[in-house]
């Protein structure tokens, strides 16, 4: 039994790393963030963004209900502009699992000690970062910008539940907490 106890640990914390998304956020300190009541979608710059454009909808859909909930109005001469940019990336996990002591190597092998054999899994998983941009609409200037990065979703059902999730981990950082 000792023997798995590592293994489980290891497929424990992967199964719940993977449903966390890392967020980080910087921004303008000079900037007073309680002035700004509306926001906008910057077109020219989510046009360039490199995702489907059902899953751009799905983005802005859940970047509008997170600025609504937090009180702000959608208008078409916004105070806020919002832009938002992506990455993804292929992750190869290789996790080799050795069965009975002292074996090593791939497949069965045979030491002087013992007879062991090693149990290799591999999988892909792709990890994606979202970038959402607030932008001063009058100086057209960067004021904030929330970056969240986990993995993503390939199965269509899972998809816009992940979205949401990545929208709203990253602007419960916004508007930031100015200390003096």
């Amino acid at each position: 039994m000792k023997q798995y106890i590592l293994p489980i640990t290891i497929l424990l914390l992967t199964m719940t790393s993977c449903d966390s998304v890392r967020v980080a956020a910087d921004y303008d300190r000079s900037v007073n963030f309680s002035s700004y009541k509306t926001f906008g979608f910057f077109k020219e710059g989510i046009d360039k963004a490199k995702v489907s454009d059902l899953d751009k909808r799905r983005i802005l859909r859940a970047i509008e209900s997170e600025l609504l909930a937090k009180g702000f109005t959608k208008s078409k001469t916004p105070d806020l502009l919002v832009n938002i940019f992506t990455k993804e990336q292929q992750e190869v996990n290789v996790y080799n699992q050795n069965i009975g002591m002292f074996g090593w190597g791939w497949g069965w092998g045979w030491n002087p000690l013992m007879m062991g054999a090693n149990q290799v899994n591999v999988s892909t998983t792709t990890n994606g970062t979202l970038f959402i941009d607030l932008i001063d609409a009058k100086n057209k200037e960067l004021v904030w910008q929330g970056v969240g990065e986990g993995y993503l979703s390939t199965r269509i059902d899972k998809k816009e539940e992940r979205i949401k999730k990545f929208t709203s981990s990253i602007l419960t950082k916004y508007p930031p907490e100015v200390n003096d």
